[in-house]
């Protein structure tokens, strides 16, 4: 069962809807479909078979109830929809049903199919997103904020410059979703331990012509214990998520009182709590570190069950099949939360400038360092500026007044040229230049994305 969004903001992309039962069984109607079909053509069953059994492998066109009571009698999730599907057939076409497969074909070729949807979704989610980035880079391309680490402030960036690593964090992730589409999105069809036994020496054709039929690539073993492609995906995700994680933790600090730069977009009437009226809780970043952690916790599953036992486990697939739907659905929301809490995020520019005064110019210290460093020596330079900041950090003086009077500092720097370097705005470095160019990568990666989408 795949988890459900708690954000009533929140459009479901429609992945959730690919891995209901519905859909699945669908799914697996087509690969019986496709099976029968390129075994046609090969000349394993009479093309009047295939013919009826595509024809037949309509869900609306079987009964449900069947299938249903099925399940509950076998505990078998592929055979009563099997014998479904052949008896609506008739005799001769529904005894060419399912020839010569094995269930985990059949199940892992549909999770193959859906996996080939939901990718499909997640580049145009991808193609709004990186719209959504570019537009906010391009906005804050200029705009100086602290830039913090290790908890600490360090040097002035601008946000735009934030944007701008989110931007190439995310061109990663698309490059690693094309990347393993080809390896993921296979179809599998070798019998009941992958030697192709119950389909001869047409084995290898028969497999060549089913994914052809059904778009997918081939597996050159068709093992039932390759589960590192599924893994592959849930990683992939996992770092997906590592990335909405991230992005999401760092809006939800600065959306804190304390900060106050910048924070998601809060709809008119909504309640933060329901005993403190002022609260406006940041509800979609919540989600999406929520979601992040969920997510992630599914890669370790995933590597687990690569542990297959012998030719085939069936605990492995299904924690596997459990892992693809949930990552799957999870992801789809944590990229429409994103896309959302981004195209409507609010910056702070005059609270991003206060903060950046709070340490009285010290998160200059660098530039000054550098400049008399030039006169003096790196080090030493480094070992003045230390003093002085020292000196200035009990609150009895400021500490461009303690530069100032620090007599190597005074010798080869003058009060003006020490005041105006410690003017936030004019150390952010190439901050702006690099979010204009992320911002212009974004753009076309976006455009390439949507064009794609429309073929």
């Amino acid at each position: 069962m795949t988890m459900t969004p708690s954000s009533a903001r929140l459009q479901d992309p429609g992945i959730r809807a690919l891995f209901e039962r519905n859909s699945r069984w669908q799914c697996w109607l087509d690969v019986e479909a496709a099976l029968a079909q390129a075994q046609a053509r090969i000349g394993m069953i009479p093309t009047t078979s295939a013919t009826i059994i595509t024809a037949k492998a309509q869900l609306q066109l079987l009964d449900e109830k069947r299938i249903v009571e099925g399940l509950a009698r076998t505990g078998h999730p592929l055979v009563p929809l099997v014998w479904e599907l052949a008896r609506a057939c008739g005799e001769e076409a529904g005894g060419h049903v399912h020839w010569g497969a094995t269930t985990q074909n059949i199940l892992e070729t549909g999770d193959a199919l859906l996996l080939k949807k939901t990718l499909s979704i997640y580049r145009q989610q991808f193609a709004r997103l990186f719209s959504a980035m570019a537009d906010l880079a391009e906005r804050t391309a200029n705009t100086p904020v602290t830039g913090r680490t290790n908890g600490q402030q360090a040097l002035p960036v601008t946000f735009g410059f934030k944007v701008a690593a989110w931007i190439d964090e995310f061109s990663r992730h698309l490059e690693r979703i094309n990347d393993l589409s080809p390896r993921v999105l296979v179809a599998t069809l070798g019998g009941a331990v992958g030697t192709f036994a119950s389909f001869g020496a047409q084995g290898p054709a028969l497999q060549t012509e089913f994914a052809r039929t059904l778009q997918l690539g081939v597996t050159p073993v068709p093992s039932r214990t390759h589960l590192d492609r599924a893994a592959e995906y849930i990683t992939c995700l996992g770092l997906i998520a590592g990335t909405t994680g991230k992005i999401a933790k760092e809006i939800y600090t600065l959306c804190k009182q304390e900060f106050g730069e910048a924070g998601e977009p809060v709809p008119e009437g909504a309640v933060g709590s329901s005993t403190m009226p002022q609260k406006r809780n940041p509800v979609m970043v919540q989600d999406l570190m929520a979601d992040s952690v969920a997510i992630r916790a599914l890669v370790p599953q995933a590597l687990e069950s690569m542990l297959v036992e012998h030719e085939a486990d069936r605990t492995s697939s299904l924690v596997m099949r459990n892992a693809i739907a949930n990552g799957s659905a999870l992801t789809g929301d944590s990229l429409e939360r994103l896309i959302i809490t981004l195209e409507g995020l609010w910056v702070d520019p005059q609270r991003m400038l206060n903060n950046l005064g709070l340490t009285g110019g010290m998160i200059l210290s660098e530039s000054i360092m550098l400049e008399l460093g030039k006169v003096i020596g790196r080090q030493e330079a480094h070992d003045v500026v230390y003093d002085t900041a020292q000196a200035a950090l009990d609150g009895t003086t400021s500490f461009a007044n303690a530069l100032t009077q620090a007599p190597l500092v005074k010798a080869h720097l003058s009060a003006e040229a020490v005041h105006a370097m410690l003017d936030p705005t004019g150390y952010t470095g190439l901050s702006g230049d690099i979010a204009r160019e992320q911002a212009e990568v974004a753009r076309c990666l976006a455009r390439d994305l949507s064009s794609a989408s429309h073929q």
